[in-house]
């Protein structure tokens, strides 16, 4: 296929690892001549960058990827990334996709589509990652208009917790190498972006298959690149939160007190038949440490009711725990069963009515959560990062906190990808945080 002057579109679903791996994937593309498009607007090339994570994310993927079909008899339909991974034999019986690419080839890309010969049967581009011990090498060098950028570290996962897929779909773990890393924000701060949120299917490993090298030190290194305003850490695992780590972090200026704890129970005999390897007095333990260096840190996480064998014991368990810590935001997922993991084949599923029943009571207590957390923030001087207009607000902008609380601003003058100081006034019914501006720094 001749790819100077197609047009492509690119729907991704899933983590912050696919959106960077798309804002990639685009990059590559615009280089070889392709003129990206809204996933709305007619394309020659669709491709959805899929999520395997949950059952409903692999129909919300076939879904994007028969609607792309609908649209255009005569679009090449392109699935890449982890439901491309472990649902290939599935996906290639699908007479709506053409290509298949698993996430060890996605760097590829161009070549693939290149290549690319119309014929019945989809052509399958995927290869065992299961031995992978690179890293695949992708990166970005622009962001169309983005004031945050997703800076992926490292791929794969080590952990087989017994409700996940993602070890099978992206392999063991890689690090990337600390100068690329490095590179690549310094091109990006030049350009413009002034906050880095530092990813990877499993973050906190970074570094373990380098030399002299931990996620500590390397974001060090970070915050010391000229332009980064802000560093934020995805998910965290609570084995990466010691006394040593979270002083270094609170020295550096930029970083922002915002920590997504991948708890997913607050119960140790649910934390155990998950195969997470902590237990709830350890969660406490890193919680009091982060609250002992940061002033009022934003803690949120992610939390699973309904999984296998959860007794209504066992949750009461996981509801007063949660009470106990008091964090700003929980993102709450009842448990859906996923072919190929263990959690899938144990006894005493719950019923989808009790997991429903469940999940009401711990969103009920979350929003009490943040309301409460962002209530002693009014009448406090923040800093903003103001990300676009608000829409059907004339005059109005949202960004977020470095505590990632989303503000609205009004002002006469246009503030996108402008740092201000303001003064949290109110809670809107809208549900943002409204704030009275003092000062704006400008564009860095």
């Amino acid at each position: 296929m001749n790819l100077q002057g197609k047009k492509a579109a690119i729907v991704t679903l899933g983590c912050k690892v696919n959106q960077y791996e798309t804002d990639a994937m685009s990059g590559m593309l615009e280089k070889a001549g392709v003129i990206m498009v809204d996933a709305k607007e007619p394309a020659d090339i669709y491709i959805v960058n899929t999520c395997s994570v949950t059952n409903m994310a692999e129909r919300k993927s076939r879904q994007m990827l028969h609607r792309a079909r609908k649209k255009n008899s005569h679009v090449v339909v392109v699935a890449v990334g982890c439901y491309a991974q472990v649902g290939k034999e599935e996906l290639a019986k699908d007479e709506n996709i053409d290509l298949i690419i698993g996430n060890n080839k996605k760097k590829e890309l161009i070549k693939i589509l290149s290549d690319y010969v119309p014929n019945d049967d989809a052509d399958l581009e995927v290869e065992d990652i299961a031995s992978d011990k690179e890293y695949e090498t992708l990166s970005i060098d622009h962001l169309e208009t983005h004031t945050r950028a997703y800076i992926k570290v490292q791929d794969g996962c080590n952990q087989f917790c017994s409700y996940c897929i993602i070890p099978y779909a992206r392999g063991r773990v890689r690090s990337r190498k600390k100068e690329e890393v490095l590179c690549e924000i310094e091109e990006l701060a030049k350009k413009g972006c002034q906050e880095f949120v530092i990813t990877g299917i499993h973050v906190t490993s970074y570094g373990k298959d380098l030399e002299n090298i931990s996620l500590i030190d390397l974001l060090e290194k970070i915050g010391q690149i000229e332009g980064v305003k802000r560093i934020r850490l995805g998910s965290l695992e609570p084995g990466f939160i010691t006394e040593d780590v979270v002083k270094r972090l609170s020295a550096m200026e930029n970083f922002c007190p915002h920590f997504h704890l991948s708890l997913q129970s607050g119960c140790d005999t649910v934390l155990k038949r998950m195969n997470r390897r902590y237990t709830t007095k350890e969660i406490k333990e890193k919680c009091k440490l982060l609250r002992k260096y940061f002033k009022d840190p934003a803690l949120t996480t992610d939390i699973i009711v309904g999984f296998p064998g959860e007794t209504q014991e066992e949750f009461e368990q996981t509801e007063k725990f949660l009470e106990e810590i008091n964090l700003y935001e929980m993102h709450i997922f009842k448990y859906s069963k996923r072919k190929g993991t263990k959690a899938a084949q144990m006894d005493h599923q719950v019923n989808d009515q009790e997991k429903a029943k469940r999940s009401s009571v711990l969103l009920a207590m979350s929003k009490m959560h943040q309301k409460d957390f962002e209530n002693k923030q009014l009448g406090q001087p923040k800093e903003i990062l103001i990300e676009e207009a608000l829409h059907g607000r004339d005059g109005w902008y949202i960004g977020h906190t470095r505590e990632y609380i989303k503000t609205a601003v009004q002002s006469e003058v246009p503030l996108e990808n402008q740092i201000i100081h303001a003064v949290l006034k109110q809670i809107s019914k809208d549900g943002y945080v409204e704030g009275e501006i003092v000062s704006a720094q400008g564009n860095c």
